[in-house]
């Protein structure tokens, strides 16, 4: 019986590593549950830098408050203690002071040939031009060289509305002179005199009669600069042919001069120059 005990007990050797091999991973388990405790101890290690970060930006914050008003102020202290700096001269080389009159004495007024508003609240027909020698009265002419505001604004489109826009102007007076020359040449000059109010009338009905003067019905050019006024010009009209009539030649001329609007018309059956516009115009303003 003696040769079968070692069957017996030959599997001893095999639970025995079993035993050391279940063993064996506990010193693993304790080598893979170290580093788990070391998020429990970073965020007291990383909150010292952060905190250092944030005094560090303060600290250059402040810094930079203090040197700027500190700038400021040295700035200040150093402009207060310079001289002043002189201011130029004014260019104004030759200029005089009119010299005051004697105690008692009064500036003599303009003689009414040179002061326009006495001439202009006097006959306003005297300030026309006269008519040429030669010259015919034109069957158009009013025989007392005035014409009241309704013929006026009945040569408009829309004589309504013409009239509305006249009185609102302030419209006053209006002196005319027409005349006749030639075979078929006529010149109508209207002086229209307007009231001293909040609207410059005589200006403002130039400014509209001039603002047309370039369409296709008219004279379709800018006119020329009228020398010697404001804001004067004179236009020559392109002609105009129909069948079965004459030619038909236009100019015209408008300008003003304080309260009084000027509009010069010449119509012929011949060309109109330039200079014959012209010289009217300027004939005429010379005459306010």
């Amino acid at each position: 019986m003696k040769p079968d005990a070692p069957t017996d007990t030959a599997p001893a050797p095999d639970t025995a590593p079993a035993a050391e091999t279940s063993a064996g991973p506990a010193p693993e388990a304790e080598t893979s549950a170290a580093p788990q405790a070391g998020p429990d101890t970073a965020p007291g290690a990383a909150a010292r830098p952060r905190r250092r970060v944030l005094r560090t930006v303060g600290l250059i914050a402040v810094a930079a408050v203090i040197g700027l008003v500190g700038g400021t102020a040295v700035g200040y202290g150093v402009q207060a203690q310079r001289e002043p700096t002189a201011l130029p001269p004014l260019n104004q080389p030759g200029l005089v002071q009119p010299k005051s009159l004697p105690k008692g004495q009064k500036a003599k007024p303009l003689p009414a040939s040179e002061d326009l508003r006495t001439k202009a609240q006097g006959d306003l027909r005297k300030l026309l031009l006269p008519k040429p020698a030669g010259a015919r009265n034109a069957e158009s002419a009013d025989a007392d060289g005035w014409m009241d505001v309704f013929a006026f604004t009945s040569m408009f489109n829309g004589p309504s509305g013409a009239l509305d826009h006249q009185l609102d102007l302030g419209v006053r007076r209006i002196a005319v002179a027409s005349w006749e020359t030639g075979e078929n040449r006529e010149t109508d000059v209207r002086l229209v005199q307007y009231r001293a109010n909040d609207v410059l009338g005589a200006e403002e009905y130039v400014e509209d009669q001039q603002r047309y003067m370039p369409d296709e019905d008219f004279a379709r050019n800018e006119g020329r600069e009228l020398k010697g006024s404001t804001n004067g010009r004179y236009y020559v009209f392109p002609v105009k042919r129909k069948a079965g009539y004459l030619d038909s030649y236009q100019a015209r001329a408008y300008f003003h001069r304080g309260d009084i609007a000027v509009e010069i018309f010449v119509s012929d059956t011949k060309k109109i120059s330039e200079n014959d516009i012209r010289s009217l115009a300027e004939r005429q303003l010379g005459r306010l």
